[in-house]
């Protein structure tokens, strides 16, 4: 398998550092609201990955951690140790406490990426529960020499390390110089790229106090440290996480292209000031999503939610086969009309299946079907092992469902194959349906206005029909209707 390592900037033969077992990190998301679709095709690239490693043969132990404290508002912006604790603000803004934000976007996310079909990671952990791994790392690399203690918190001197940065490379680096000139930053900061490990709730690190102390602005998460009343940097929470779960030195860590410049740039210091050593092999990161064809933000109106599909009447999973369409590594554009043609896509495939799988018929396998199946095999394999190239393992599969195959061995393949996609296809069960009367005068109407060449209103109640959950399609044999809701088993 050839996958492409950030850290290396090139396509490189992935070799585990224990074969057959390969340690997996994922950055998972910060619980302050809910991940938008950018966010999700973050982590259906990253379980593709462990989906193909397993197919591979390797033994993952995945490992993605929620972050829920110490991510501030300022990476917005460039700069990860300014501005609002994320869901502090949540907290604020929803009358709530943190911890109940937290606890909610956390729920939500659990739910929403089994919609997806994403498989639970081995180890699903949160910064809150580890605070003292936090703390005691804090202090290792503060007994090496790379920290610095100001009124604000602890940081870590990026000048002792004279490899900071290699992960992004020099552009990377004089991109970020150019986004903080226009910072304000804590003037006890002795370099700009200096970054928090500990951040004091009140200047000096003292506790608060309820005679001189705005209540308001009481922090719902904080701890005691050696240092002070605070909480952790963001980044910080990753290194302590990935060291207790995978060790020091692991296979892969993922995450956005976003984490490259700061996020992971900063692991890999600390990691590095504490162990002498890079703490993954190989770094892999998946490209931004936009809209429209432009960036994604609240802002913008454009930022949407795995709910908000939901409520134009999608399923996720059209929004998973859409993501699979193109490579991780490629900008992907996200329309309506493009989530609508995964949908009936979606929809079409699993009409394929599913006659597939309920031929009763049995051909006998010639020498030549039996080589077009090692093909399909073949080109699958090599599409998975092509740095994961979904879009050429989605036409492998949609190719050896119209082929002359016999319908088992189609099916069989179906299965092999959606054990990388994800797409639940092994889980498609035929079923029987009723069409309402009301569907059945719309589509004899339809047919009225086609015979009379009306195709203009003809569409429109096709449309309507969609709308009511059902597809209407002409073929020769006549008018075909099919439920347009997932026929998955409960």
């Amino acid at each position: 398998m050839r996958i492409y390592n950030t850290l290396t900037r090139r396509l490189e033969d992935f070799s585990p550092i224990k074969p057959p077992r390969v340690g997996l990190y994922t950055c998972g998301p910060t619980v302050y609201y809910y991940p938008h679709i950018g966010n999700w095709r973050t982590f259906v690239f990253e379980d593709v990955l462990r989906r193909a490693l397993i197919f591979l043969g390797y033994d993952v132990v995945h490992v993605m951690n929620i972050t829920d404290v110490g991510h501030l508002t300022g990476d917005n912006v460039g700069d990860a140790d300014v501005g609002e604790d994320r869901i502090e603000k949540a907290a604020k803004q929803e009358g709530k406490t943190a911890w109940e934000v937290a606890r909610f976007y956390t729920k939500d996310f659990v739910e929403s990426r089994t919609k997806l079909n994403i498989l639970p990671p081995t180890h699903f952990v949160s910064a809150t529960d580890h605070i003292g791994d936090q703390i005691a790392l804090i202090k290792k690399i503060e007994e090496k020499g790379f920290t610095y203690v100001t009124d604000l918190g602890v940081y870590f001197d990026v000048s002792k390390l004279p490899s900071y940065g290699i992960l992004g490379g020099q552009k990377m680096i004089d991109k970020r110089v150019a986004t903080r000139e226009e910072l304000k930053e804590d003037p006890q900061k002795r370099n700009p790229f200096d970054f928090a490990l500990w951040k004091f709730s009140y200047v000096g690190g003292r506790s608060f106090n309820p005679q001189t102390d705005d209540p308001s602005n009481r922090r719902h998460m904080e701890w005691d440290s050696p240092w002070g009343v605070g909480f952790p940097g963001w980044h910080i929470e990753c290194s302590a996480m990935s060291m207790k779960y995978l060790g020091e030195q692991f296979d892969i860590h993922t995450g956005g292209v976003d984490h490259i410049a700061i996020h992971h740039t900063n692991e890999i210091a600390q990691s590095l000031a504490a162990t002498g050593k890079i703490p993954a092999k190989y770094w892999m990161h998946g490209e931004f999503l936009k809209v429209d064809g432009r960036r994604m933000g609240k802002s913008l109106g454009n930022a949407y939610t795995l709910h908000d599909i939901e409520d134009k009447g999608y399923e996720p999973l059209a929004l998973r086969y859409l993501y699979l369409g193109a490579h991780y590594r490629d900008t992907l554009n996200f329309t309506w009309r493009s989530i609508d043609a995964a949908q009936k896509s979606l929809d079409n495939l699993r009409d394929l299946v599913l006659s597939a799988k309920t031929d009763k018929n049995r051909t006998i396998l010639s020498s030549e079907k039996e080589r077009k199946i090692n093909d399909f095999s073949t080109s699958f394999r090599d599409a998975v092992e092509d740095d994961l190239n979904t879009s050429k393992a989605l036409a492998v599969l949609w190719q050896a469902l119209k082929s002359n195959i016999p319908s088992e061995d189609k099916y069989d393949l179906v299965l092999t194959f959606d054990e990388v996609l994800g797409l639940g296809l092994s889980s498609l069960e035929s079923e029987l349906f009723e069409i309402p009367k009301e569907v059945e005068d719309l589509i004899r109407k339809r047919e009225s206005l086609r015979k009379a060449g009306d195709f203009k209103a003809a569409d429109e109640l096709r449309e309507r029909i969609e709308s009511m959950g059902f597809r209407v399609e002409d073929t020769a044999a006549g008018i075909r209707v099919t439920p347009r809701k997932s026929r998955i088993e409960k």
